[in-house]
């Protein structure tokens, strides 16, 4: 009897294993020589100095099929982040919320907002584009071609690991020699006062979220929150440190497929210890690959039991004054002079049209594995949410991605606000007044409770 009973039981877990699966699938995502760049912000394609990818994986065990991509672009914005979601759902059979699309956030790389794209199209006189919709097209498709072609294998372990990454990230935030707040510690920084400022407001951990069947690994995720330039503006096309590290994880490990997330890394970037010279690409490289490798071997294995997924929508308040409102940024698109300001007043209005006439909200989602999360959050999200987020499951393994749907822009607390955070001049589409409300989206999506 007792040989029956365990014989049961060992079988019973046996099937409930094998009933998780997980596809891996990437695909090229360069752009042709001649392509807008992050919206005619930097120059144009002018070379290819690496190729660019899409890389994710299909989970399969839970409710429905759940898809995570991590993309090689600085943004995927409003009706474009729903082409991507609705095409790559109708590839793995699932819904459009259960497809998690985040960009890595470089930028000497594509940006897409087709909705801008044709608001810049209609006037006469622009200079700028922001994505060629053919292009767009061709690429999503792409994508939903590897996702469907994507073999499923099962999976039976997590892997969870994590490690401090030393001398990469810094908050854009710091105190002047007046002792005021400052928030010009960009990317690239020759300040020397900001470079020797300390590093503030931070989440130095980089995590690792691996999926193995049995001793062999299929899969790992990474994330780690930090604005992911080294040097751009420069018209060549390439990953970027987070892109060149990953690559070396690959080799490192080419059984297991390897994928970066940027975390929620708005106000965190490399400047304290970059100041844009061409040989700190290759130091933030090895750093980055540094902390990649201590925490994939400080990764610990447990059971799969379960892929629960959770989403929740939020209507974030759009920006309205200070020269944010309709009529403001059709006004600027009709009288800017520069290809910078004419494809951020088309963005502007293409969110107002997002949020004020389709009334669409953003989704919060989250993947919950019981002792394991991964969370995807909006836009240029300040690393504090991310912080937030951890602080709500303190015990669990709360892995954060941030550049989700990206129409947003920056995402700050309140606080920023009162500080009169300069990077909010005009990349920053969200009004005040949001901080509560977005928390309290993280926290439904995260434990479930309102």
């Amino acid at each position: 009897m007792i040989h029956r009973l365990l014989a049961l039981l060992f079988s019973l877990t046996a099937a409930s294993a094998a009933r998780f699966s997980i596809a891996t699938f990437e695909a090229d995502v360069t752009p042709p020589i001649g392509h807008p760049l992050l919206a005619s912000m930097v120059p144009p394609t002018a070379k290819i100095e690496s190729r660019i990818w899409a890389k994710g994986i299909v989970l399969r065990g839970g409710e429905k099929p759940v898809v995570l991509v991590s993309v090689d672009w600085c943004e995927i914005r409003n009706d474009a982040y729903e082409q991507w979601r609705e095409e790559i759902a109708k590839a793995a059979q699932t819904t459009r919320e259960r497809v998690l699309v985040s960009c890595i956030h470089q930028h000497d790389v594509p940006l897409a907002d087709l909705t801008a794209q044709r608001y810049l199209e209609e006037k006469r006189g622009i200079t700028a584009n922001i994505i060629d919709p053919g292009f767009h097209n061709r690429i999503v498709r792409r994508v939903s071609n590897a996702v469907r072609a994507a073999k499923p294998l099962p999976f039976t372990h997590l892997g969870l690991g994590q490690a401090k990454v030393k001398k990469i990230g810094a908050n854009r935030r710091y105190l002047g020699p007046a002792g005021k707040p400052r928030y010009d510690r960009g990317s690239a920084t020759k300040n020397v006062f900001a470079r020797e400022a300390p590093e503030g407001t931070i989440d130095p951990m980089i995590k690792a979220l691996s999926f193995w069947d049995k001793n062999r690994p299929i899969a790992v995720l990474y994330s780690y929150a930090t604005h992911p330039m080294s040097f751009y503006r420069t018209g060549h096309v390439n990953p970027d440190f987070p892109g060149y590290a990953r690559e070396l994880m690959q080799k490192d490990h080419p059984d297991a497929m390897q994928i970066y997330f940027s975390g929620a890394a708005g106000n965190v970037t490399a400047g304290k210890y970059n100041d844009g010279q061409p040989p700190y690409r290759h130091l933030l490289t090895s750093r980055l690959h540094t902390g990649m490798k201590a925490a994939w071997k400080n990764t610990k294995r447990q059971a799969i039991k379960q892929i629960d997924f959770r989403s929740v929508p939020l209507h974030f308040k759009p920006r309205t004054t200070d020269g944010f409102s309709r009529a403001d940024q059709l006004k600027k698109l009709n009288t800017a002079t520069t290809a910078r300001h004419q494809s951020r007043a088309a963005m502007g209005l293409s969110w107002l049209d997002r949020t004020r006439i389709h009334k669409q909200p953003v989704d919060i989602p989250v993947v919950d594995f019981g002792p394991a999360a991964f969370l995807l959050l909006p836009g240029e999200t300040y690393v504090e949410y991310q912080l937030y987020a951890q602080s709500l499951r303190p015990k669990d393994f709360i892995m954060v991605a941030g550049y989700g749907e990206s129409g947003p822009g920056y995402i700050p607390l309140e606080m920023h606000w009162k500080e009169n955070d300069s990077n909010l001049n005009g990349w920053c589409w969200v009004a005040r007044g949001n901080e509560s409300r977005y928390k309290n989206a993280i926290r439904e999506t995260l434990t479930g409770s309102r």
